[in-house]
């Protein structure tokens, strides 16, 4: 069995879209994945599956969570495998200790691209944040005190493109890459 985690798309975020986790993890179980745990409240799911088409997996999560919360929730699911490849290819301003800065890393749901989410959001904002693309991510840093005056982060949002996206924090990928 291989370890794959689904990262969940805008649950629980202001009273909106409300799954709890216990519940989120039953229905993972019932769709027959082993060692499923979750982290935090924000729709990170880690479980173990024989199948290994993920565009496959993906489906039959979100047409679960679409029964069992009457939601339709987007869906990104990868292999903790393909996860440490893209945390190693982490380029050094990403994901330090500083306090100054904030690390996120936004994941493109197929069959968004990174070309259609670049021309729809736009260059990032020199000297307030850094952006540079690896495989289906995008590593994205940008200054905590300036945020407002950043490209990224009102368009990920509010964008056509937005909800194509799921955002993690540096810390909670490596978390969850370590579990």
């Amino acid at each position: 069995m291989k370890r794959y985690i689904a990262f969940l798309r805008g649950i629980n975020v202001s009273g909106k879209n409300k799954v709890p986790m216990a519940e989120l993890k039953q229905g993972f179980e019932r769709l027959d994945y082993a060692e499923v745990k979750t982290y935090l409240n924000s729709g990170n799911v880690i479980f173990s599956s024989n199948e290994a088409d993920t565009i496959k997996t993906t489906s039959r999560i979100e047409e679960m969570i679409k029964n069992q919360f009457s939601l339709d929730i987007p869906v990104f699911v990868i292999s903790k495998e393909e996860l440490e490849d893209i945390l190693y290819h982490a380029p050094d301003w990403w994901g330090d200790e500083s306090k100054e800065i904030y690390d996120n890393l936004i994941f493109i749901m197929p069959p968004a691209t990174f070309r259609d989410v670049y021309n729809e959001i736009g260059e990032p904002k020199e000297g307030l944040e850094k952006i540079m693309e690896y495989k289906e991510t995008v590593f994205w840093s940008f200054s905590r005190k300036d945020y407002q005056k950043t490209n990224w982060w009102s368009k990920t949002a509010s964008t056509n493109i937005g909800s194509k996206l799921t955002i993690r924090t540096a810390n909670t990928v490596r978390k969850i890459v370590g579990m």
